[in-house]
């Protein structure tokens, strides 16, 4: 499994604009790729937030990224998400591939 992290800060006022934004960007990928994301907001930033993709393989992902960047509707909300970053803030991405999954919640 190929998987996709990013944390960014998201500006306090601006929290149901991002979620907003993130239902539409789920609902685009969703015409061109099988994923699972998760959203955590830290308990003691709450303008940090963690997001987590997962999808099946990387080269399935890098072929439906192409297609998803074209996507004019994806551009108009990465400016509109890129709005509700904190001012000189980063986004920074990271890849990693799943080696193992536990789960003992009940």
């Amino acid at each position: 499994m190929f998987v996709k992290v990013y944390n960014y800060h998201i500006k306090k006022d601006k929290i149901e604009t991002y979620i907003n934004i993130q239902e539409k960007v789920g609902e685009i990928y969703g015409k061109y790729i099988d994923s699972h994301v998760i959203y955590f907001q830290s308990n003691e930033d709450k303008t940090k937030w963690m997001e987590i993709s997962q999808y099946k393989d990387q080269v399935e992902y890098n072929k439906s990224i192409e297609l998803i960047n074209q996507d004019k509707e994806i551009q108009d909300l990465f400016k509109s998400f890129q709005e509700t970053l904190i001012e000189k803030s980063e986004i920074s991405e990271e890849n990693f591939t799943q080696i193992r999954e536990t789960n003992s919640l009940k």
